[in-house]
């Protein structure tokens, strides 16, 4: 060190707070999918999307309750009412979907989660329970107000409410199904890449060249094939599985006997889609 040398101390000190591990980072990581998903702590402009979806599907769902109201008749039930919003779930999705895992990728700061402690099994569980949260809220709150809404006006007391409470209980659990397989597809299809416009595209091309394959399938003569038609589509695969659980759902898709076929195929798909999610991730980790 030459004489003209000088050390300065501008101040850095190290960290001597409380290390919250995992837990509080993938936390952290959940709650800001969560905000992100509706657009919450950012611009105006990232809000008008998501809480159009919110709004539109509240308003429904109020309308739903005042025609309960006053004709004592439900035109859409809580499962018909999931499957009747699903083009609005599927635009949510593909707007979410880029903007909780596109930015990261683009943005490059993935080698920054990835180091100590966080792994990419909790930065994929994290963004994966934001985004059920997020489209699972926005189908359970509209029921809800339904629910509300038959328990308030209810004629026979406490006896329709229970019975109420037990057709909005199955609506939830199908909400979450919705949830899960709407998240795995639209994620693993964001995390392709960093571009959200491609990201968003890619995730409405799928359900857009799905559903006219179920419509030819369900127009050919066997009668077996009519039933299976529903597979083609994430959608008419839903409803399927929601006929089978609660055959009272009248869904108005055709299954048969086949029920089964349509559980299967929608757990393979949904687990399908989180392994790959995960293979993904665990390969940009890695780089």
């Amino acid at each position: 060190m030459s004489e003209a040398s000088v050390i300065h101390d501008i101040g850095y000190q190290r960290y001597t707070g409380p290390r919250l591990g995992r837990g509080a980072v993938l936390g952290a990581i959940y709650v800001h999918g969560l905000r992100a998903a509706y657009g919450l702590g950012r611009s105006a402009k990232a809000k008008i999307f998501p809480w159009l979806v919110v709004g539109i599907m509240t308003l429904v769902a109020v309308i739903l309750a005042a025609v309960r109201s006053q004709t004592g008749l439900l035109p859409l039930n809580y499962i018909q009412f999931a499957d009747a919003m699903s083009w609005l779930i599927i635009f949510f999705v593909a707007i979410v979907a880029p903007e909780l895992v596109s930015r990261d990728m683009r943005a490059g700061v993935l080698p920054l989660y990835f180091s100590r402690p966080l792994r990419a099994a909790d930065y994929i569980g994290a963004k994966v329970a934001a985004m059920v949260t997020a489209v699972w809220a926005l189908l359970a709150v509209p029921q809800l107000i339904i629910f509300l809404g038959a328990a308030f006006t209810a004629k026979n007391g406490m006896s329709d409410v229970w019975n109420e409470l037990g057709d909005l209980l199955p609506g939830w659990g199908y909400s979450l199904l919705w949830a899960l397989l709407f998240t795995g597809i639209g994620l693993l299809i964001a995390s392709l890449t960093g571009k959200r416009a491609f990201a968003a595209g890619g995730i409405v091309a799928v359900f857009l060249m799905t559903t006219p394959v179920v419509g030819v399938l369900a127009n050919l003569p066997s009668r077996a094939v009519q039933e299976m038609a529903g597979l083609a589509s994430p959608m008419t695969l839903m409803s399927g599985v929601g006929q089978w659980l609660v055959p009272s759902a009248n869904t108005g898709l055709p299954i048969g006997r086949y029920g089964p076929v349509y559980a299967i195929e929608a757990v393979t798909l949904i687990a399908t889609c989180l392994l790959l999610l995960l293979a993904r991730y665990r390969r940009v980790a890695s780089l």
